[in-house]
């Protein structure tokens, strides 16, 4: 990272931009520790307003609910982190708690003020989203691209911050290029993302509208379709391609990998995926419904 975007970061943001994997959750409970109680107050619901650089746009009634009665119940358990606007507030993290409070009927919510600049909001909101909530695909694709330019990443230096695999990275940003109509599609879960890692790398939009119509309509499965798509007459972006090693579960490697967001790998009869931390863990068992 150059000196310039250094400085753009921040004292605060320069050390969870190090070399290190980030880790959203590390960097709001250091905020958190390091703040005085009484530095800690309680602001008026209606004087915040959202990140504007926040890359969800929907939210999960169901979870928002749940939240919203365990505030009910028990309070705010966490302070919002918020830095100061023209008017009022704009939340830099926890947007989930002060809707679920606003839902819950509060007035008030406690939160945290710091000055961060308008990049490092940016920053904040996209790690913050891609670490604990469940994006959509194109969001995801959207927030990793966002990175990569705002941070002055390769694939590769983002994939290990973020404890991603470098091909999942490839493969969302790939999502990026298809066609607004099959995005939508991804979007309302009636594609796979293992179909739609194939469409991303088929040049031609008649073939690629031609697979979308099998795949809704013959229910097309993705062994079938890569078998198709290798076809020398189906024009590429870049090459399709599957690992030939362990080539009885490469398939699934790649299922799997796409599905959890992180390295899956079959050994030995043995089933190893990669998770970076207690936070990362806890996404993956969501996942995986695992941890209800």
């Amino acid at each position: 990272m150059d000196t310039t975007k250094r400085r753009a970061l921040g004292r605060g943001l320069e050390e969870l931009f190090s070399d290190e994997q980030i880790d959203f959750k590390q960097m709001e409970e250091k905020i958190i520790n390091s703040t005085p109680k009484e530095q800690i107050v309680d602001i008026k619901l209606d004087e915040l307003r959202s990140n504007p650089y926040q890359p969800r746009k929907v939210f999960d009634e169901e979870k928002l609910k749940e939240l919203a009665d365990s505030i009910k119940e028990r309070g705010v358990f966490q302070p919002i982190i918020v830095k100061r606007s023209i008017k009022g507030y704009e939340i830099i993290a926890g947007e989930r708690r002060v809707k679920a409070s606003q839902m819950a009927g509060l007035e008030t919510i406690p939160a945290i003020v710091r000055d961060f600049s308008d990049e490092d909001m940016m920053e904040i909101a996209l790690l913050e989203n891609l670490q604990r909530e469940n994006l959509n695909a194109i969001e995801e694709a959207n927030a990793y691209k966002k990175l990569l330019d705002n941070l002055s990443l390769t694939q590769e230096e983002l994939a290990k911050k973020l404890g991603k695999s470098r091909s999942h990275i490839t493969n969302m940003l790939g999502l990026l290029n298809l066609p607004e109509e099959v995005k939508n599609l991804i979007n309302e879960d009636k594609i796979s993302m293992s179909h739609a890692r194939v469409l991303s790398k088929i040049e031609d939009k008649e073939k690629i509208d031609e697979f979308v119509d099998r795949i809704l309509n013959d229910n097309l499965n993705v062994r079938e379709m890569e078998e198709l798509a290798r076809n020398k007459d189906v024009e590429k972006t870049h090459k399709v391609t599957r690992k030939t090693a362990d080539s009885e579960y490469s398939h699934l490697e790649d299922e799997l990998s796409d599905k959890l967001g992180t390295r899956v790998k079959f050994k030995k009869n043995k089933l190893e995926i990669t998770f970076t931390n207690n936070n990362d863990l806890n996404r993956i068992l969501e996942i995986m419904h695992l941890n209800d």
